[in-house]
Order: structure tokens, then C-alpha cells, then sequence
């Protein structure tokens, strides 16, 4: 039987109010921590983390089938193995990489201007719900081929399927609510992907509508599951890290200075900001056989939950973990968006993220054109941080002031940097 610690709770308030105050405490007394409630184990240790992550005959994914599936609609990539994975993802990938990259690349930079433009004058913007939510969800839709102004309407059907992915314990009119979001996103898709399959472009949709597997097409079902796959992965980070980096840069004023001299230094910062406070906090497997970790028996069929989070604070891997630092040795700035990362942010093994090159190239160019306007930049007076979220966790809000920019900003259109705007 696993040992309970009455004490403590991972699904405790006080856990969720600051989560990084416990990893230390989980690591070094209870590195595979068990709770009873939901039945199922916690990893805190980097290389207990990354054992689970990269062995996948014995860690499997089937914990999805229960936990995503419903609101994707149909299985997704990480539930994938074999050959289908193998040309599934490839797919997907290459609609994030490449020359398709730098079209997307033209049209995050041209989203991001249009929604900034109205606040610059005003020297006042939340990064969050004015700029980066809106950014993330009217950027993945281009990506799609999906009408961005619907974005407001895709942003909360989607907010229903994460809460039922990410929710660790739902209750009933949750579920209920999340999984109407699901059906609700699945009808507005579903005419959009015929129609594609009919007369296909050069948007993702169309890709994965004239793909074939084995040659056989996929299926309707198919191509939702994944739509609803990369809108997800896509949209959930993009909005946290972007947030996140600010805030770690305001925090550190000397490493803000330093971005701002030399711009060479944002894909570290962007970098160290995913080890400190990665978006994604939890990662899900199920052991397909009986595992021990520092000394403690896991059964098969338990479901492991790999603490991304604490694992990229461990001093096992990291030198100082609990410091910002966008000088770090031991991070590795150009392998830490591929699978030779050291940081687990985007998972590891044969499910690593496939659009972390995206993530990079995403991140760097909003916040490359946001540094040079934003003078000044400093938290609201009166302004109070908050993170939510135990799986998936990012700030509330973080609302900021900054030096008014009273003249027309004329190069964002065009996609030049705005380094000459005062």
C-alpha cells in the first residue's frame, strides 16, 4: 500500500497558491507522492520525470483515452504509436516548420500589431486578456484556415474542453458543460472540413483532409481530433509564456536591460522562462507494469502524473533552480526547443510537443516587436499577481503600464521591426 501524507495535498489550496513553495519538500521526502483521491502518483524528480516520459512501453498514454478523447472528439497524436504516429505528427510538424513557418511568422507579427496598436497610446495593457489570449487563439485559427473573427467563440468552446483535459477533479456540471463546448466545436468544425476535403488550400485543414495513412484517407472524425489537437496545444501555452516572460523580465530589471541591449538574448530568456514556470505543469501516463521509484512500488495500471514544474527546478539537473537566470550554463539556449532539451517544458521522448519550434519562433517575434514599445514597462499601480491552474498554470492577468506611444505606429503592418517607433 502507497503511504498517505495526511498533511499534505497536491490538491490542496494551499498547493495551488504556489505550487514551487512545495517542490523542494516532494522531491527530497516524498519524491513519488500518492494521493489517495484520485488514486494516482506524483513524480517530482528530473530523472524519475524523464524515465517515465521517454520509457513508452512502460509508461503508455491510454490515460487520454479517458482524459482527452471525449472532447477532442476521436484519439489524438499522443495516443498515437507506430507508423500512424509517424505520419500523422509528420504532417502536423510541417505545418509549423519550414517556409510555412515564416508565412505564419508574417502573420502573428501582423495580429500581434493590430491588436496592440489601440493600447499604445493609452501606456496601459493586460498582457493577458487584452494581448495574448486573443494572440494565441486568432494565430492558430490562420494557421487552420479558420475565420478569426471567430475567435471569441472558439476561445470559450475551447476554454471548456481544457478545463475537462487539465481538470483533475471535475464535478459533475463541469463535465457536463465541457463536454457541450466539445460538441458545439466538433458541429462548427465538422461542415468547415468537408467543405475543405471538396476544394482544399494551403490552410492545415486542408493538409490533413488530403493526407493519407496506409493509403486510406483519414476520416472526418480523424481530422476534428486533430484540429481540436493543434488548437489546444497551440493556444494553451502561447498566452502563459508570452505573460510569464514579462513578468520574470520586470522582476529582474538588470536582465530586462540586458534583453533590451542585446536581442540576441530573448530565445535565452524565453528559454529560462519555460524551465522556471512551465505552462504546462503536469504531464499524465499510465504504467503498463509494476515500477519502483526511490523505493517506492508503483502498480501497473496506476496513473503517474510527471511534475514538470518540479522537475525543472531539481538541482539535479539545474544549477541555483529556484533562480531566474537568462545567463544559465546549464540550460543550453539552442537545444532547449528541441528533443535534446534539458528542461522538460515540451515533454520529452516520442510525444515531445511538435510545435515547439513554433512556441520559439511565436514567443520571439511578439515579444521582439513588444520590447521596443513597451519603454518603461512596469506593473499597474495597484496591480496584484496571481497564477491559476494545478495542470496547465499561468498568470490571471497581468496588467502593465508603460510610456504612451502618441505616434502613428507605421511599420507593424508591413512587418518591419518597430525598433525606430518612440
Amino acid at each position: 500500500m502507497p503511504v498517505v501524507d495526511p498533511r499534505f495535498s497536491i490538491l490542496s489550496e494551499d498547493f495551488a497558491a504556489a505550487p514551487h513553495r512545495h517542490f523542494a519538500r516532494l522531491r527530497e521526502r516524498s519524491p513519488v507522492h500518492y494521493e489517495p483521491e484520485i488514486d494516482s502518483y506524483f513524480l517530482s524528480r528530473h530523472q524519475d520525470v524523464r524515465r517515465v516520459l521517454t520509457d513508452h512501453d512502460a509508461f503508455t498514454t491510454e490515460t487520454l483515452q479517458v482524459r482527452a478523447e471525449p472532447v477532442m472528439r476521436g484519439p489524438v497524436l499522443a495516443q498515437m504509436t507506430g507508423a500512424e504516429h509517424t505520419a500523422k505528427r509528420k504532417i502536423v510538424v510541417r505545418a509549423f516548420t519550414g517556409p510555412a513557418l515564416q508565412d505564419q511568422i508574417r502573420a502573428v507579427h501582423a495580429n500581434a500589431a493590430e491588436l496592440l496598436t489601440p493600447f499604445l497610446p493609452l501606456g496601459r495593457i493586460d498582457l493577458v486578456n487584452d494581448f495574448g489570449k486573443p494572440l494565441a487563439v486568432r494565430v492558430t485559427l490562420d494557421v487552420l484556415g479558420l475565420d478569426r473573427n471567430d475567435w471569441q467563440q472558439v476561445s470559450a468552446w475551447l476554454g471548456g474542453v481544457g478545463e475537462f483535459i487539465t481538470g483533475i477533479v471535475l464535478a459533475p456540471e463541469r463535465r457536463r458543460h465541457c463536454l457541450d463546448c466539445a460538441e458545439q466545436l466538433e458541429a462548427y468544425l465538422v461542415p468547415i472540413i468537408e467543405q475543405r476535403r471538396r476544394h482544399p488550400g494551403a490552410d492545415l485543414i486542408s493538409k490533413l483532409c488530403t493526407a493519407e495513412f496506409d493509403g486510406i484517407a483519414m476520416s472526418t472524425r480523424d481530422v476534428t481530433a486533430l484540429v481540436i489537437n493543434v488548437l489546444i496545444a497551440a493556444v494553451e501555452p502561447a498566452d502563459k509564456t508570452l505573460a510569464l516572460l514579462f513578468k520574470h523580465l520586470i522582476d529582474h530589471p538588470r536582465q530586462l536591460a540586458r534583453v533590451r541591449r542585446d536581442p540576441t538574448l530573448l530565445p535565452a530568456a524565453i528559454a529560462e522562462t519555460l524551465r522556471y514556470t512551465p505552462p504546462v505543469q503536469l504531464i499524465p501516463r499510465r504504467a503498463e507494469q509494476d515500477a519502483e521509484f526511490a523505493g517506492t512500488a508503483v502498480p501497473a495500471g496506476a496513473t503517474v502524473f510527471c511534475m514538470i514544474g518540479a522537475a525543472n527546478r531539481d538541482p539535479d539537473a539545474f544549477t541555483a533552480p529556484d533562480a531566474f537566470d537568462l545567463h544559465r550554463p546549464d540550460l543550453g539556449t539552442a537545444r532547449s526547443f528541441t528533443a535534446a532539451a534539458q528542461h522538460l517544458s515540451f515533454g520529452t521522448g516520442l510525444h515531445q510537443c511538435p510545435g515547439a519550434a513554433f512556441a520559439r519562433a511565436e514567443i520571439e517575434t511578439v515579444a521582439a516587436l513588444l520590447l521596443p514599445l513597451l519603454d518603461d514597462v512596469r506593473f499597474s499601480p495597484g496591480f496584484r499577481y496571481r497564477e491559476t491552474g494545478l495542470y496547465t498554470r499561468g498568470p490571471a492577468a497581468l496588467s502593465l503600464d508603460f510610456a504612451p506611444v502618441r505616434d502613428r505606429v507605421t511599420d507593424q503592418a508591413d512587418g518591419r521591426p518597430p525598433g525606430h517607433v518612440r
